[in-house]
């Protein structure tokens, strides 16, 4: 039977939306990952500068979450981390959100896939590990709790 085991609380910090406008998909923006950290049982680190959210707003208002980025273990391993997911809900409550406010993730929802990729043998179970998260939206980060599928 499938059930969830907690993985880490991940806090990712952002720049400001780049907005490249409306393309054929929908409204492309760019969100560059300027750090961040992650704790958990079994996974602590830092949350890597470089990465990015290349996500698509629909017309609806939905956004399609696409993120790749790197981590640093507390004990010095390199991990990919990508995210795909989406974030929805009331007109008011998105608008709310991309003026910055803070607004309780109850009144919308955001939840992701993560897959992981590492080659330091201390953390190859995260290469055959699927993980899903609850996710909320602040003015500069992001925060989420992951979960493994077991």
């Amino acid at each position: 039977m499938m059930g969830l085991e907690p993985l880490a609380a991940f806090h990712v910090e952002l720049d400001p939306v780049l907005d490249l406008g409306d393309s054929p998909w929908g409204r492309r923006r760019v969100i560059n990952i300027v750090g961040g950290s992650f704790e958990g049982p079994r996974l602590s680190g830092a949350v890597l500068p470089g990465g990015a959210d290349w996500q698509v707003v629909h017309a609806d208002g939905a956004i399609s979450i696409d993120t790749r980025y790197t981590l640093r273990t507390h004990d010095g391993a390199l991990l990919y981390i990508s995210t795909s997911g989406v974030r929805h809900g009331p007109p008011e409550v998105l608008d709310r959100l991309a003026r910055g406010e803070e607004v309780d993730p109850a009144e919308y929802y955001f939840r992701l896939f993560c897959r992981f990729e590492t080659g330091d043998g201390r953390y190859h179970w995260l290469n055959r590990t699927l993980a899903v998260a609850t996710a909320a939206r602040a003015a500069s980060a992001v925060r989420y709790d992951a979960y493994t599928l077991t």
